[in-house]
């Protein structure tokens, strides 16, 4: 199987981002057809990559915010899904919410995250966060 393997992505290439091969069909990976008419990502695979994802946001949020750790699991959960959607070098722009998150002043907390451009964007998915962030409780 190491060989094969070997073979495979010396023939196929081992590509990271999305590319397109002569056919014009989009691939990743060891030639993983991702185009319309491919094998896309299996189940697992996609949850895979997900877990890898919170995991590196999670590790993101700790380093950044030294309070992180006092923040109780639905808050954390919060700070990692804008981290997530916005990534970190966005996420720490919201300078007022996470001072106030920081002072435990979670009312202040939701008003900030609001008061944003993201929270436009994003429409409902932002009051939802922001509920989260002043209640820790997670929406039933």
């Amino acid at each position: 199987m190491i060989e094969l393997k070997a073979m495979l992505a010396l023939h196929e290439g081992n590509k990271s981002h999305v590319y397109t091969d002569v056919g014009g069909l989009e691939h990743i990976g060891v030639g993983r057809n991702i185009s319309k008419s491919g094998l896309g990502l299996a189940p697992d695979e996609i949850d895979l990559m997900l877990d890898n994802d919170i995991i590196r946001c999670m590790r993101e949020c700790a380093n950044a915010f030294p309070f992180y750790a006092t923040l109780d699991g639905p808050r954390q959960d919060v700070l990692v899904m804008m981290c997530f959607n916005l990534g970190m070098t966005r996420l720490r722009q919201f300078t007022k919410m996470l001072e106030a998150l920081e002072k435990g002043d979670y009312a202040e907390s939701k008003v900030q995250a609001l008061d944003s451009l993201w929270a436009t964007q994003v429409g409902e998915r932002a009051n939802t966060l922001a509920t989260m962030l002043e209640t820790g409780v997670y929406p039933e």
